[in-house]
Order: structure tokens, then sequence, then C-alpha cells
């Protein structure tokens, strides 16, 4: 954001002042528009890098997407709930159900064009009830579980993983963080990821 004031005020100044910005119709010395031009480039290179900066680091994605649910109150498990063709247990953060609501993961996508999603511990698996990762089919992949390999196991003891990952059998940059319940049990995971 505070990149985003600094390229618009360097604009403002780059045609003119920030009190009086020059208006396109005076009268201007040959190629002082082009130099105000060129002076705009680092304005807007700044911008764009502020915004891609976070949009492919999966670490200051996920804790982005950890503080949101952590806004929204403490993490537990209460009944169950369907996950796809599977009964699962369902996951709250305070009074709201994550199982089958999208709203955190979606914007998530939409800002900064993350893949997330938010698993819950059934048995030894851990089922996305949350997601915006689509299927081959092009279906949200809830209901499926995370495959047993190194996020697994991390989280499974515990402990985050960022890596490489196949999800659904395609390749991401990714991190998966333990949900833990009050008493430190963990009950499910987050997931952010970019796609390779």
């Amino acid at each position: 954001m505070h990149a985003m004031r600094l390229a618009s005020l360097r604009i403002k100044l780059a045609c003119g002042s920030a009190e009086n910005p020059m208006s396109v119709h005076q009268v201007q010395p040959p190629g002082a528009l082009t130099m105000r031009l060129i002076r705009l480039i680092p304005a807007f290179t700044l911008a764009l890098l502020a915004g891609t900066a976070l949009a492919n680091d999966p670490k200051a994605t996920i804790a982005e997407l950890d503080a949101r649910l952590a806004k929204i109150g403490a993490p537990k498990l209460d009944g169950m709930a369907k996950a796809g063709d599977k009964e699962v247990p369902a996951i709250y953060f305070g009074s709201r159900k994550i199982n089958g609501n999208y709203d955190v993961v979606d914007d998530v996508k939409k800002k900064s064009g993350a893949t997330a999603t938010v698993f819950v511990k059934s048995g030894d698996d851990f089922i996305r009830v949350s997601t915006n990762v689509l299927t081959p089919e092009g279906k949200r992949g809830v209901g499926t579980a995370l495959a047993r390999a190194k996020a697994h196991e991390a989280v499974s003891k515990g402990q985050s993983y960022c890596g490489d990952v196949d999800v659904l059998g395609t390749a991401f940059n990714a991190c998966y963080n333990p949900i833990k319940a009050a008493d430190g049990a963990v009950i499910g995971v987050t997931y952010i990821g970019y796609k390779k």
C-alpha cells in the first residue's frame, strides 16, 4: 500500500507538483514530456514489485491466511460434516464453520493469486474442507486428502512445511501450517501454493 501511495505521488510530481499537477495543455519545452515519462517508470516498477513480492511468497501469504482465520476466532472441532463424499469432523474458527465455506480461500486467490486450502484432521488423514484448488475436472477439491508425503509428515508432527509439492497433479511452491486446538493437538492444516 505504501508503494502505491509513493508511486501516485511520483506520478503527480513528474507531471508538475503535488499541489499543481501540470496540465497536458500547458506548453512544455521539447523533450520535457519524454523526461517526465521516463521518471514515471521507477514509480510504476516499485508499485508492481510491491504487489508481486507478496503474490509469489507462500510464507508471507500463509501468514496472512493464518492471521485472518485467527481474527475470526480460536480453532476447534465440533460435530461432523460432509466433505465431498466423506463424513469428516467440522472445523470452526470461533463460531464460523469452515467446512464448505469458501469466502476466505477465494479472497486469498483474488488478492494474491494463490491457491488456498483449509484441511481438517480425520483419522490419520487431512481432508480438504475449504479450498480453491481445482480437480482435473474443474471442481473444488473438497473431500480430497493431503498426499502422504513430506508436508503430511511435517504437519502430523505439528511442524510447518514449505517447498515444492504436487497438488492434485500440478506442481506448486507451497507452505503448510498445522492448525492446533487450545490443548496443542493438531486438528487441521492451512495451505498456500503458487503454481510453478
